[in-house]
């Protein structure tokens, strides 16, 4: 099993969480998302991932397994295969809590503010620095804001309960980028409060970007 990523990805950071609370290893390779235009952007990349982004799981050789895309597609492959620890809860309606909250964090926040959007206002649209944080700070804002009352609702030690969840397979990374950006965390305590609860956990810990052998 080999995992195309990169250390400041967040989309990468939920899936080494995931593999490293499986107890899964995988042979990390790096996709430089800015060197030389972007690694991503290669042809032989592109030949795993069409859609040139990271992270891709590879499940066996190139040549013969299968690549799979999108950080939460492969978490809930993670947690099919090997369901000794779950990422989701056992009844429908809670699963249902915590892939929306999940995707508050995947689907709301981080698309707007990936760096190839973010490439795209400077370097097509002409947005300055200041616009740029601006727009940044927003949309994080926004799906904080949400967050937080989500999880007034239903948190425990962490997003769902006293069990870590797919929920905070994204919060912990959102919030590392969030920081990154200066953006203000004093308005979601509860979204601070799980994350300093995760980032106790090895499993967390270990897949900090800093701790990624392609750290810069």
């Amino acid at each position: 099993m080999k995992l195309y990523g990169y250390w400041r990805s967040s989309a990468a950071y939920r899936v080494r969480i995931a593999l490293n609370l499986k107890g899964v290893s995988a042979e990390q390779l790096s996709v430089h998302l800015v060197r030389d235009g972007g690694e991503q952007h290669k042809a032989d990349y592109i030949a795993l991932n069409p859609q040139e982004l990271v992270p891709t799981l590879v499940l066996g050789d190139e040549e013969e397994g299968d690549a799979l895309s999108q950080s939460l597609a492969i978490i809930e492959y993670l947690d099919e295969l090997y369901p000794k620890t779950p990422l989701l809860p056992a009844s429908a309606l809670e699963r249902a809590h915590v892939r929306a909250m999940a995707l508050t964090i995947a689907c709301e926040i981080h698309p707007l503010n990936n760096l190839r959007v973010l490439q795209y206002l400077t370097q097509k649209l002409n947005v300055d620095e200041e616009a740029k944080t601006a727009w940044y700070h927003h949309w994080v804002a926004s799906g904080f804001a949400a967050l937080e009352t989500q999880l007034v609702r239903h948190s425990g030690r962490y997003c769902f309960g006293d069990k870590v969840t797919l929920a905070d397979l994204c919060l912990v990374p959102q919030v590392y980028n969030a920081q990154r950006f200066n953006v203000d965390l004093t308005p979601y305590p509860n979204i601070m409060r799980v994350w300093a609860e995760c980032n106790l956990l090895p499993a967390f810990a270990d897949a900090a970007p800093e701790r990624q052998a392609d750290a810069v």
